[in-house]
């Protein structure tokens, strides 16, 4: 009796022990089909329109996201001891274009040239192909490269399309998109006339030479492919004259892209996230009294809010009182500088602030303060 149970037994078992093998191999084989789709997504790139675009329509394709960038004189000399017509002489009009960038993702990151932004002098302002301006920060910057990141908190971005650069051969059609001599958006058109190596003292670069026109006020802007995808940033000409002689210079955009990610990284790990307030007193009951009639408001009091910065965005005015960041109440002026000490830039918080009786929980993401990486 014991003999036939236990041949029983080993007739169950087997088929047990090989169903569970093969449900394991199976469950294996779906998460791996699981992960190499995940993988597919991650590396699949996103669908191109077909290469039967009108110019028109590449154009259109790429232009809502080339940006023209401004600058205001620093107060240099007080409106006394200069008049406006110095000020035309030495610094042009006061309001004026330095040149391009482009619009390269939705959270508001804009790749121009190093040499048009790099006079600390200048406030810098971005302005929109729709007309909307908003002031902008120096992330990062790449002197030999000649290229530099801002950083704009604006919602509704249109990023620009991306092509791919290594498969440009000479005699590509491609545009230049700019804002020339600041006369406003403008498009010129030519081909890939070399690609070429750049030898120097800082390594090899590799540059797109095109007879597309890139005048004053282009740099920084973009060329585009014929189907309007961004395919290197304007950068500079030859020229023995000034003028546009029909050899144009463009940084390809894998490498722009590349030296972006790796100095936007450094600069997210590196710097503490900005909210962009002018704080003044400490609440305490004698001055929470003064200024609200009740003795139990504690936090910090906005004297000012930085146009176009997360703090604005989110909705906190001068007046309020932030009385909380995330889980801390602000007690300090000690308090709310080691919490923000404590963010990087991209970091949701929420900050609560007092206004006219209520308090109010107000969701913000932490923007770039000022421009502190730079490639050696």
């Amino acid at each position: 009796m014991m003999e036939q149970l236990k041949r029983i037994l080993q007739f169950i078992s087997w088929p047990v022990v090989s169903g569970v093998l093969v449900a394991v191999v199976i469950m294996q084989y779906q998460q791996m089909q699981q992960l190499n789709e995940f993988r597919q997504l991650l590396t699949t790139p996103a669908p191109q329109p077909p290469a039967t675009l009108t110019f028109a329509e590449a154009i259109n394709r790429a232009a809502p996201a080339v940006v023209s960038i401004h600058a205001t004189p620093a107060v240099l000399e007080s409106v006394e001891q200069i008049s406006e017509d110095q000020v035309r002489f030495r610094f042009g009009e006061q309001d004026s274009s330095l040149g391009s960038g482009v619009i390269v993702n939705a959270e508001g990151f804009v790749l121009t040239n190093f040499h048009v932004v790099s006079e600390l002098m200048f406030e810098t302002v971005v302005t929109l192909a729709d007309g909307r301006s908003t002031p902008a920060t120096l992330v990062a910057f790449d002197e030999t490269n000649d290229l530099a990141i801002l950083h704009i908190n604006m919602d509704d971005l249109t990023p620009i399309p991306r092509g791919n650069d290594r498969e440009l051969e000479v005699g590509d059609v491609v545009f230049a998109i700019g804002y020339p001599r600041n006369i406003g958006q403008s498009v010129s058109q030519g081909i890939i006339s070399a690609i070429v190596d750049n030898h120097d003292a800082d390594g090899n670069t590799t540059l797109i030479q095109t007879d597309a026109a890139i005048n004053p006020g282009n740099s920084g802007g973009a060329l585009i492919d014929r189907n309007g995808n961004l395919v290197g940033i304007n950068s500079s000409i030859f020229s023995e004259t000034g003028r546009f002689e029909g050899i144009g210079f463009a940084t390809p955009v894998s490498t722009a892209i590349t030296i972006m990610e790796e100095l936007v990284a450094e600069a997210i790990a590196n710097n503490p996230g900005y909210l962009g307030v002018l704080t003044g007193e400490v609440l305490n009951e004698e001055t929470s009294r003064l200024f609200f009639g009740v003795p139990d408001i504690r936090g910090m009091l906005v004297e000012n809010v930085d146009e176009g910065g997360p703090a604005q965005r989110a909705g906190i005015l001068p007046g309020d009182v932030i009385t909380r960041v995330d889980d801390t109440a602000v007690v300090d002026e000690e308090t709310i500088i080691l919490e923000f000490q404590n963010k990087r830039p991209g970091d949701r918080v929420v900050v609560q602030v007092y206004r006219e009786g209520l308090y109010l929980n107000l969701p913000t993401v932490l923007g770039f303060g000022q421009a502190m990486v730079f490639a050696p």
